[in-house]
């Protein structure tokens, strides 16, 4: 199975994701630090929001086979530059969360995640499962599963 690191602002649903993806039961945890799982590396929001530990997050995506860029639903802007796709040396997928949220606006979401080079988008809600299987279908790649 491909290892999918998350990168995205705070609250923009990776670490409720990342429960999903591994079968536990969704409850609020705010990452403090980096998460190594075996399929999964949860990142703190404040690594994408900081300049002085953004660019850790280019280290931390060397111990990925897949770089996923998640964008809240509901999002009122992209924190992702036009292009910054072209700067990863790993596969590069788009995730919107929150499709299941009132104001969801996954349209502007995963236009958003285009604009910044994702060719692969998925759309999920980690509450309903609703996406989450085309997700770990995608990282294992057609292998079987246990």
């Amino acid at each position: 199975m491909k290892r999918l690191i998350l990168i995205g602002r705070v609250a923009a649903g990776k670490t409720t994701l990342t429960q999903a993806l591994l079968g536990e039961n969704i409850h609020y945890a705010k990452t403090q630090s980096i998460r190594y799982l075996d399929a999964v590396i949860d990142t703190p929001g404040e690594y994408t929001e900081l300049r002085q530990t953004s660019g850790a997050l280019a280290l931390y995506a060397y111990e990925a086979d897949v770089v996923g860029l998640v964008l809240s639903a509901n999002e009122p802007y992209s924190i992702f530059s036009p292009c910054l796709t072209s700067m990863v040396n790993r596969e590069v997928v788009g995730i919107v969360t929150g499709i299941d949220k009132p104001d969801a606006r996954p349209d502007l979401a995963e236009s958003w995640l285009r604009l910044a080079g994702c060719k692969k988008i998925f759309r999920v809600s980690s509450y309903t499962g609703e996406g989450i299987d085309e997700i770990y279908e995608y990282l294992n790649d057609g292998e079987e599963t246990v």
